[in-house]
């Protein structure tokens, strides 16, 4: 199953042997076996390029889900006797700025260096149906003061109000405070419409009584911050991580919008791996906050 996955992913047998860290032939071999097992091919395969069948895409969920199951037992023995192990996926908005994530990464490996971890950058209320799903076992996320994490466990980590970035050469850059109603004659880069991050500057802009051009929809902060610094746009963008850019200027909004970031988890079936996580941060897998 690992290597039919191998093999999915890579739409190489020769790049998938490589991940596996076997020889083609014996990769092909089990594969082949598999096949015979099971009646059906689960490759097309030609000179130039390998896909799955439809009886190879149906088999493909159930061998993760196989794979996935066969891991967590491991880690839960290994846990047993005093050993965390295993796979982490934690989620993150561009933006997290409440903990230091690189650091607490550090630590954790340096306390669990036999977990295995992945990142998964993406929108808050994408963040939180993955949690939600299981696909996604702690994430950070950044919503306006309107909104709560739903469904899921949830710790409130701070509050921070949002700054104006402009490029150094711009006309308010000498400016130390500048008010919504000025900002909106400027032309904006933000994220996408009807995400977490961008609904926080909507809201301040209607309430205002104030619309505003945005020109340009991207979707990250270091994009955003790029666009802002070669003078194509005005963003906003949190206070708290207005520091890590560099290229711009950031200005006070006397009237700006606030966001929130919490940290989420899984409520049921959180592995090992993820308790050991929410102990660093020191959170009890089973509070609320």
């Amino acid at each position: 199953m690992r290597y039919v996955i191998a093999v999915a992913e890579t739409n190489s047998f020769t790049r998938a042997a490589e991940r596996c860290l076997v020889v083609q032939s014996a990769l092909s071999h089990q594969i082949a076996r598999l096949e015979r097992e099971l009646g059906a091919k689960l490759f097309d395969r030609t000179s130039r390029r390998v896909r799955l069948t439809p009886a190879g895409a149906a088999f493909l969920p159930a061998a993760r889900q196989c794979l996935d199951a066969a891991d967590r037992a491991a880690a839960e023995v290994a846990a047993a006797v005093g050993e965390v192990r295993g796979r982490l996926t934690v989620g993150l908005i561009p933006t997290v700025a409440a903990v230091d994530l690189p650091r607490v990464l550090r630590d954790f490996r340096q306390r669990y260096p036999s977990v295995r971890i992945s990142l998964r950058v993406g929108a808050s209320e994408d963040l939180v149906e993955q949690v939600k799903q299981g696909a996604i076992e702690v994430a950070f996320l950044g919503l306006p003061t309107t909104a709560r994490p739903d469904g899921v466990p949830a710790r409130e980590l701070a509050r921070d109000r949002l700054v104006a970035v402009v490029a150094p050469d711009h006309p308010l850059a000498a400016e130390s405070a500048v008010s919504l109603r000025r900002l909106s004659t400027e032309v904006f880069v933000d994220l996408p419409a009807r995400t977490a991050g961008r609904i926080q500057s909507d809201q301040a802009f209607t309430a205002a009584g104030l619309t505003r051009d945005v020109a340009f929809e991207v979707t990250t902060a270091y994009l955003m911050s790029r666009l802002v610094e070669q003078g194509l746009a005005v963003a906003m963008l949190p206070a708290a991580y207005a520091p890590q850019l560099t290229g711009v200027t950031t200005i006070e909004v006397t009237d700006a919008p606030a966001r929130v970031e919490y940290v989420i988890w899984s409520r049921f079936d959180r592995t090992p791996a993820a308790n050991a996580f929410l102990a660093l941060l020191d959170i009890a897998p089973g509070s609320v906050g």
